[in-house]
């Protein structure tokens, strides 16, 4: 994660930390600016939620730390592809070892989340 975080020629390393921090302290008012009013948000479960959907679970969730690796991401003009390896953490501290699909999609000077698809690791 270090690597990524201080990587600050990548456009999205501060778009991953914020994304971070307001799932971790609930922030719906942040997750409504990130996330893009066409959000497909796919679990390792296969359970998809809507933009409303997501931001609800956040709300009531239980995540207690997000941890990630071997993040890559590829810039394609107004559309990028983030992929990497996240360990995240419930209250009652059960981790989800994952890998991470994220496509982002440039909306002004900000970039908003329009898909995420979660896969469990072996």
């Amino acid at each position: 994660m270090a690597a990524f975080a201080a990587d600050t020629a990548n456009p999205l390393a501060s778009t991953l930390e914020a994304w971070k921090k307001a799932m971790l302290s609930k922030d719906a008012a942040a997750l409504q600016k990130m996330y893009h009013a066409d959000l497909t948000y796919t679990h390792s479960s296969a359970m998809t939620e809507t933009k409303a959907e997501a931001i609800a679970a956040v709300a009531k969730g239980s995540t207690k730390a997000i941890e990630y690796r071997d993040v890559t991401t590829k810039v394609y003009g107004n559309t990028a592809i983030m992929k990497g390896k996240f360990d995240i953490t419930n209250d009652q501290n059960a981790t989800s070892h994952l890998v991470i699909l994220m496509v982002w999609t440039k909306s002004g000077s900000d970039w908003q989340l329009v898909a995420r698809q979660a896969t469990k690791l072996p």
